[in-house]
């Protein structure tokens, strides 16, 4: 029977569950929280609170996902469970990343065979977690996000309650995947394995983040949110990292090699099937603000 571990069971991950657990998959995700771990049961998915041992699941598994960001301390499931992992002996694993591993690239477009430079502490730690699961002897397969968004990650409350805002950065461009299209890349790579493979997912169309908004209200017919000067806006840390790179990101790669079309090609696409089955709150102007 196949059974996907999926460690840190995020949104992507969920996602992806949605699609296996029809085909009779039995998906195994991971959280810290109660309240978490009862909500996986009723989607079908069996719980495994941590911390605990990851041994048992492990032997039931077919294929591991980690959707688990690292800390200031590395990869907090290797620093755990390295010894364990080392031992199984899956038929794929999958790792998401982020196309933060480039670094700065002044809107240049980058592929998945560009040298990693990473630009701030965040895309440092994740290329030093790539290495460090590639070190495990795994059938590792490497996935670098762009910005997620998709159902409940939409940008049309900001803008239908008036707190949405156009950050304007002259050459700032941002690469976006909708959440279907990485769960649909992730099954497709796992019916179609390439231990070592690395892949960059996202869509066709990167934009600067103000088009994306100005979009969504017209989709909503709402008038223009206003537009804030970078250096004049009240940014989070985390926010400002992002804004600290620009690259457009190249995905010829999941076409070439696993045949994907994209659902969502661009952020137009995207968001009208957002609107049409009236998602919820939240921004997809900057990237990967929240686990994947």
């Amino acid at each position: 029977m196949k059974t996907l571990l999926s460690i840190g069971h995020g949104y992507s991950a969920q996602a992806l569950a949605r699609l296996l657990l029809p085909q009779g998959w039995v998906v195994i995700g991971t959280t810290r929280s109660p309240d978490r771990a009862r909500a996986f049961a009723d989607q079908g998915v069996e719980p495994l609170l941590l911390p605990g041992p990851l041994a048992p699941a492990l032997a039931r598994a077919s294929h591991i996902l980690t959707s688990v960001s690292p800390d200031a301390a590395g990869d907090p499931i290797l620093r755990d469970h390295a010894s364990e992992l080392s031992t199984a002996r899956p038929d794929w694993v999958g790792y998401l990343s982020t196309t933060a591993v480039y670094g700065d690239h002044h809107g240049g477009w980058v592929s998945e065979d560009t040298p990693l430079t990473p630009a701030t502490p965040r895309g440092q730690a994740r290329v030093a977690a790539e290495s460090a699961w590639g070190e495990l002897g795994l059938p590792l397969h490497i996935f670098r996000l762009a910005g997620i968004y998709g159902p409940g990650r939409g940008p049309f409350e900001k803008v239908r309650d008036g707190t949405a805002r156009r950050i304007i950065k002259p050459g700032q461009v941002f690469s976006r995947i909708h959440v279907d299209d990485i769960a649909r890349t992730l099954a497709a790579s796992m019916n179609h394995p390439q231990p070592g493979a690395v892949y960059n997912l996202c869509d066709d169309d990167p934009a600067p983040p103000e088009d994306v908004i100005a979009h969504t209200a017209e989709l909503l017919g709402l008038p223009l949110p206003p537009a804030i000067p970078y250096d004049q806006a009240d940014l989070t840390p985390m926010a400002r990292s992002f804004y600290a790179e620009s690259k457009r990101v190249r995905n010829d790669r999941i076409k070439q090699d696993l045949g994907i079309t994209l659902l969502y090609p661009t952020y137009r696409q995207g968001l009208s099937a957002l609107l049409s089955a009236e998602s919820g709150p939240s921004d997809l102007s900057s990237p990967d603000l929240r686990p994947a």
